[in-house]
C-alpha cells in the first residue's frame, strides 16, 4: 500500500497510533516514579474533554458518531452527560441551539471530522446570527495526517473561524480539558455565541496526568455590566423629555434574563412596547402596552409606533434589516436610546443618540433608578390603543376557501398553557406562529431569525423537549409549526423522537409552496412560480405512522380542534398535516427596504 493511500484509510477501522492497550481502555491507575511517589492519575484526552464538561455543568449533548470523534464518545459512556443521537449532524447542532435557548445554558453538539463537521456549519452559522450560546466539538484526523488530505479531513477550523465567537484547535492532551472548559465558559459570557474546539485523534487517544481546572473564559471577554453613568443620566433626561416614548427590546433581553427588568421600567414609566421577533416574550402581549413585534411582518400598530416615537429606547438589539426596512426611514423623528452589551452594535446599523454598553438587565435597573419623572404620555398611549383598533391582526375565513393557517396556530395557543414553547421552521408558517400565538413568557419563542434556516423546526423541538424534560417540566407542551418544504429538510430527526419517546406535537401548514418565495413571486415577479410549487409532497400523516409517530390529516375547520386534542393528549411525537389554503399570503408586509409606516395589508398594495 502507497503512503498516500495508507493515510487515507478509513478511520473507523485504522490501527492505533503507537500506544499501548492502557491509552485506550483509559486506564486510571496511577503513574509512579521509581522511588513509588503518585504522580497524578492516568487518562486520556479524551477523558479530560468529558471531565471539563461534566465540571462545567453540561448535562445533554446532541450529535452523530463518527471516527475521529470515536474516543471521545467512548469517554461519554460512563459520564453523566446523556446523549441524544441525532439522525443527521445538522440536527444536532439545531437542537443544542433550541437546547440553549429553551434552558439559558450553552447547547452541546458533537460531529467528527469532514462531512460530520461541514454538517454542523449550518447550525452553528445560525447561532452565530442569533447569538445563542453553543459549544461545538469536532473531530478531526491526527495531527501528523493534518494539512495532508487525508480521509475525512477539513479544515474545521478555518471552515468555522468566520462563524464562531472562537474556535481552537487542540493541540495536546495535557491542556485539551481546560481548552474545551474555556470555550464553554466563553460561549456564554458577554454576547453570547456559538464556540467550537477541533479535537485531532490523537490529542484524545493520548495519555494525560493533568486534570482540567476550573471553566473560565479568557480575561477581558467578560464585560463590565454597567454603562457609564453620566451617559445613563443623559439618557434618563431624554427619556423623561420625551412626548412619544417607545420601549424597543429585542433578543438581548432575553440572553440576559432581563425581561423582568424590562418589565419593570416600561410598566413604571407607562412606556408602549414593542419588541423584535428574537425578542418576542420579553414583555406579555397580553398587557395593555404591548404592541407585539415589529418589522417586515410585524403587526401595523408596532410599526406606526416605531415610525412616530420621537424617544427610541431600543435594548438588546441589532437592528437588522428585516427590523428596520429603509434605515432613512426607521424612526426618522426619534432619539435613540440604544442598550447592548457588544459595542460593536452601537451606531452599526442605526445611530445612537445615547449609547449605553452594558448588560441589558444591568443597564434598564440603572435606566429605572435614574429617572426622576416620568414622562407624560397619556395622549401617546391613546394614539398607540387607537392603532391597535384601526390596524388588528385579523384574517378572514369564507366557506368556500380552503383552512386558513392563522386558525390553526390560533387553535393550539387556545388549547395550550402561556408556558408552552413554540419552535418553528423559516417561511409563512413561522410568521403566523409569531403572529396569531400570544406570547407572555421568555424563552417560549424557539425559531432562526438571522439566518433564516429552512428546517430548524424538529431538530429544534426536539432539543425544547429534551430541555423542558430537564428542567423537571415533562408536563409543558413543546409545538413546532412547520411549513411543508421545512418539514422535508430535517423530517428524519422524528425517529429522534419516537426512539426518545419525545413527547411534542408537529403541526405541518401543507400548502405545497415555498410559501414565501410564492408571495413574493406573487408581488415582484408577476406571478411566476419557479421552483417554488411543492406539489409533490408526500402523506406526512403517513409518513409520521412509518416513524412510529402519530399521524393525522387535517383538511376542514371542523377536523382541527380535534386533532389538536388528539395530539396534545398522545404520549409521544404527533405530526397533524394540515392542509392549508395555498394562496394565502403573510400581512401586513412592509416591502424589502421599504418604510416601517407603509406597510401593505393586501397584496395589491405591495
Amino acid at each position: 500500500m502507497s503512503d498516500t493511500a495508507a493515510q487515507q484509510r478509513d478511520d473507523d477501522s485504522e490501527e492505533p497510533i503507537d500506544r499501548d492497550d492502557s491509552a485506550e481502555t483509559g486506564t486510571t491507575d496511577p503513574e509512579r516514579t521509581d522511588d513509588g511517589t503518585d504522580t497524578g492519575t492516568v487518562s486520556t484526552g479524551a477523558e479530560s474533554v468529558v471531565a471539563a464538561l461534566e465540571a462545567a455543568g453540561v448535562e445533554t449533548a446532541f450529535g452523530v458518531q463518527g471516527g475521529a470523534i470515536m474516543p471521545v464518545y467512548d469517554a461519554l459512556y460512563d459520564s453523566s452527560v446523556r446523549h441524544i443521537t441525532m439522525a443527521h449532524e445538522q440536527g444536532a447542532a439545531h437542537a443544542a441551539d433550541a437546547y440553549g435557548v429553551v434552558t439559558g445554558e450553552p447547547g452541546l453538539c458533537l460531529a467528527t471530522s469532514g462531512p460530520g463537521a461541514t454538517n454542523l456549519v449550518t447550525g452553528i452559522a445560525d447561532a452565530d446570527m442569533d447569538s445563542d450560546a453553543m459549544l461545538a466539538l469536532t473531530g478531526q484526523v491526527p495531527t501528523e495526517f493534518v494539512g495532508n488530505d487525508a480521509f475525512q479531513e477539513t479544515d474545521t477550523v478555518g471552515v468555522t473561524r468566520p462563524i464562531t465567537k472562537h474556535n481552537y484547535f487542540a493541540g495536546e492532551a495535557d491542556s485539551v480539558g481546560d481548552v474545551v472548559g474555556e470555550a464553554f465558559e466563553l460561549a456564554r459570557v458577554g454576547r453570547p455565541g456559538p464556540t467550537l474546539v477541533d479535537l485531532p485523534k490523537d490529542v484524545t487517544l493520548d495519555e494525560t496526568t493533568e486534570s482540567p481546572g476550573p471553566a473560565k473564559a479568557p480575561a477581558g471577554t467578560d464585560p463590565d455590566p454597567n454603562a457609564d453613568p453620566a451617559a445613563v443620566t443623559e439618557a434618563a433626561r431624554a427619556i423623561e423629555n420625551a412626548e412619544r416614548p417607545l420601549c424597543l427590546f429585542g433578543g438581548g433581553v432575553i440572553k440576559a434574563e432581563a425581561s423582568d427588568a424590562a418589565r419593570t421600567f416600561a410598566r413604571t414609566y407607562e412606556i408602549p412596547v414593542t419588541t423584535t421577533m428574537p425578542g418576542i416574550g420579553t414583555f406579555p402581549e397580553d398587557d395593555d402596552l404591548s404592541l407585539s413585534w415589529a418589522g417586515m411582518h410585524g403587526t401595523g400598530y408596532a410599526n406606526m409606533a416605531i415610525t412616530h416615537t420621537d424617544c427610541l429606547i431600543a435594548v438588546g438589539t441589532r437592528f437588522d434589516d428585516r427590523l428596520t426596512g429603509g434605515i432613512d426611514t426607521f424612526a426618522p423623528e426619534a432619539e435613540v436610546v440604544h442598550v447592548d452589551i457588544d459595542p460593536a452594535e452601537i451606531s452599526k446599523n442605526v445611530y445612537a443618540d445615547y449609547p449605553l454598553i452594558g448588560d441589558a438587565g444591568a443597564v434598564l435597573d440603572q435606566l429605572t433608578a435614574a429617572v426622576r419623572t416620568a414622562p407624560d404620555v397619556d395622549e401617546w398611549r391613546e394614539q398607540c390603543a387607537d392603532w391597535k383598533e384601526t390596524y388588528p391582526m385579523t384574517y378572514a375565513t369564507p366557506e368556500d376557501e380552503p383552512l386558513k393557517p392563522q386558525f390553526v396556530v390560533e387553535a393550539f395557543d387556545e388549547a395550550t398553557d402561556d408556558d408552552t414553547i413554540v419552535t418553528t421552521g423559516v417561511g409563512q408558517h413561522q410568521m403566523w406562529a409569531s403572529q396569531f400565538w400570544t406570547y407572555t413568557d421568555p424563552r417560549t419563542w424557539v425559531s432562526s431569525h438571522g439566518l433564516g434556516t429552512m428546517g430548524y423546526g424538529v431538530p429544534a423541538a426536539i432539543g425544547a423537549r429534551v430541555a423542558a424534560d430537564a428542567m423537571g417540566d415533562p408536563e409543558r407542551d413543546v409545538i413546532c409549526f412547520d411549513g411543508d418544504g421545512s418539514f422535508l429538510m430535517t423530517m428524519q430527526e422524528l425517529s429522534v423522537a419516537v426512539r426518545e419517546e419525545l413527547n411534542l406535537t408537529i403541526a405541518v401548514l401543507n400548502n405545497e409552496y415555498i410559501g414565501m418565495v410564492r408571495q413574493w413571486q406573487d408581488a415582484f415577479f408577476e406571478g411566476r412560480h419557479m421552483a417554488s410549487e411543492y406539489n409533490w409532497m408526500p402523506e406526512f400523516d403517513k409518513l409520521a405512522e412509518a416513524f412510529g409517530a402519530l399521524g393525522i390529516r387535517v383538511d376542514g375547520y371542523d377536523d382541527v380542534a380535534p386533532a389538536v386534542e388528539e395530539a396534545l393528549a398522545y404520549d409521544g411525537p404527533a405530526v397533524i398535516d394540515f392542509h392549508v389554503d395555498p394562496e394565502e399570503d403573510v400581512l401586513p408586509m412592509v416591502p424589502s427596504g421599504g418604510a416601517n409606516g407603509r406597510f401593505a395589508l393586501s397584496e395589491d398594495q405591495l
